[in-house]
């Protein structure tokens, strides 16, 4: 059983930190959709910085876990799908269509940061201490 579950996790990398993901952000942006107004008249929000800090963070937890076991496509791919898609849930509404736009910032933007981070991440724990095996 363990070596049939070993042989699906790459597959099952992508899927797993999407939904991940999109979990991380209705936990730290799904709830606040409301804008501010300043008392000059200027709009702020929806989100506040220590939101967006917080996922982020959230995500560098799954984000880890996948680069040092060398799921770096799934890391990057996985986390990029669970943005994307949750930008484009939560910001479809607008008028606008500028969230178009977002979105596509959204996801170029998580594209690169998460394929470096995983980069960094993955030759970290290359560089590590070798491992002896036992004979």
């Amino acid at each position: 059983m363990r070596q049939r579950l070993l042989k699906l996790a790459p597959q099952l990398v992508i899927p797993v930190l999407a939904l991940v993901t999109l979990a991380a952000w209705a936990a730290w942006l799904g709830w606040d959709q409301h804008r501010d107004v300043q008392p000059d008249g200027a709009t702020t929000g929806p989100y506040e910085a220590w939101q967006v800090i917080g996922l982020v963070l959230t995500l560098l937890a799954p984000v880890y876990w996948a680069a040092s076991r060398r799921y770096i496509a799934g890391a990057v791919l996985g986390t990029t799908v669970g943005l994307t898609v949750a930008a484009y849930y939560d910001w479809s509404d607008d008028a606008s269509g500028l969230y178009m736009l977002g979105v596509g910032m959204v996801m170029v933007g998580s594209l690169a940061t998460t394929a470096l981070v995983s980069a960094v991440i993955a030759s970290v724990k290359r560089g590590g201490p070798p491992t002896v095996a036992a004979e």
